[in-house]
């Protein structure tokens, strides 16, 4: 994606994009043998870390925000979580104070299939935060927060240059990583 530049910034410039390329590629592969365990598809993949973001951020999902976040129509959303729930993994919940309102949550028995599965990633992932001290996270955060909103700035005008309809929320999108670097 990036040419080789012979000084030093640019050789890191090109090394950080690289690295960034193979996590995304490998984490897309770990996601998908975990899907197809559990006979989900990419778009049930990505239906479930939406609901699991979401409630990370203690903000459940709607499956109105669900389906903006996702790019589906209202009848795919409904045909995806009817999918979803029957399959044990998410389940709808009403709002206590808007009973019309129905929030996404992870169901006990899907949250339980995600535990097992990326338990082992989870372990790993926390041995190589340890060596970095916590300045160094920081600007980790930091850099990675700025590159998921460029990659959903640039996600959305490519949508835009080939006419796609956008049913997304953007402020709900750009919303995640600001709210995680809080």
């Amino acid at each position: 994606m990036y040419r080789r530049r012979d000084d030093r910034r640019g050789q890191m410039i090109g090394d950080i994009t690289n690295d960034l390329r193979r996590y995304s590629v490998d984490a897309q592969q770990v996601g998908h043998a975990f899907a197809g365990m559990h006979g989900l598809n990419a778009t049930d993949l990505q239906a479930l870390f939406a609901v699991m973001d979401a409630e990370l951020l203690g903000d459940p999902i709607t499956p109105g925000r669900l389906g903006e976040r996702l790019d589906l129509s209202s009848g795919s959303v409904t045909a995806l979580i009817d999918r979803l729930e029957r399959a044990g993994h998410i389940r709808r919940d009403r709002d206590t104070v808007d009973r019309r309102k129905v929030f996404l949550r992870y169901a006990d028995q899907g949250a339980a299939l995600a535990r097992s599965f990326f338990a082992p990633l989870g372990r790993r992932t926390d041995e190589v935060m340890a060596r970095f001290s916590d300045g160094e996270l920081e600007v980790v955060h930091r850099f990675m927060a700025e590159m998921v909103v460029s990659m959903r700035e640039h996600r959305d005008a490519v949508r835009a240059a080939r006419g796609e309809p956008s049913r997304r929320a953007a402020a709900s999108d750009l919303a995640a990583p600001e709210r995680a670097a809080e």
